[in-house]
């Protein structure tokens, strides 16, 4: 392998988590609505973690349809 190969395969790495990140904390902001978890109530905070749940669900299905396919 040469050197520029790898050095690809080692950006790749890195620009796949931080769009992971990116992606995981935009679903956790959007399922707040945008509030702070301290600023909400009990009840909007387990409705919060019910929307981070079904969105993890979703990107399994997603994964799990890929391999399939």
């Amino acid at each position: 392998m040469d050197l520029n190969r790898i050095i690809n395969m080692i950006v790749n790495t890195f620009v796949r988590r931080a769009v992971n990140g990116a992606i995981n904390t935009g679903i956790d902001y959007a399922a707040r609505r945008g509030k702070a978890p301290e600023d909400m109530t009990p009840e909007e905070r387990a409705q919060a973690q019910d929307a981070k749940k079904t969105a993890q669900r979703a990107r399994k299905m997603q994964r799990a349809s890929r391999r399939l396919f």
